[in-house]
């Protein structure tokens, strides 16, 4: 295994499980004063997204603590949660910057009150938008099927899965 590599596939309870701690990071961050965790989580969702759980601390206690304690893994293809990943790095790191560079902390709990949105869906609902987003653009044409080729078998079942 690459030291900077997604997992393909990926365990769905442990998505979600980091989804959780994503949920709980944001809405503390969301509280007056403390916007400046947006740093914090961009830093975990850049660290995800370049090599999965392996350097980030909630992506270890999910998969290593909490995840093998739900039962058996429910696989799901890696690249599509990769790309979700992306989105919220995108989204917390425009956070930070909003915060630390130009004091504007209004726009940077609307980016953060998004990743709550999102990452509540994936983690009470196993709805993942970023999945959904990818399986679209896919479908456009736009992520080549190589990409995933798990995608195009998953893509049948529902959006919760890839």
């Amino acid at each position: 295994m690459e030291l900077f590599s997604f997992p393909n596939p990926v365990n769905e309870k442990a998505a979600r499980t980091v989804a959780g701690g994503v949920v709980v990071l944001s809405l503390v961050a969301l509280l007056p004063g403390l916007t400046w965790l947006a740093a914090p989580i961009a830093v975990g969702f850049l660290l995800r997204v370049a090599a999965g759980p392996r350097f980030s601390p909630l992506g270890l206690l999910a998969t290593r603590l909490i995840a093998p304690r739900l039962g058996p893994a429910k696989l799901v293809p890696g690249p599509p949660k990769r790309f979700a990943q992306a989105i919220g790095a995108t989204l917390s790191t425009a956070a930070a910057v909003c915060h630390f560079g130009f004091g504007a902390t209004g726009l940077a709990r609307v980016l953060l009150a998004l990743i709550v949105v999102a990452a509540a869906l994936e983690s009470v609902l196993a709805v993942c938008l970023g999945c959904a987003l990818f399986k679209q653009l896919m479908r456009a044409g736009i992520v080549p099927a190589e990409v995933c080729l798990a995608c195009n078998n998953i893509s049948l079942r529902s959006s919760q899965n890839g």
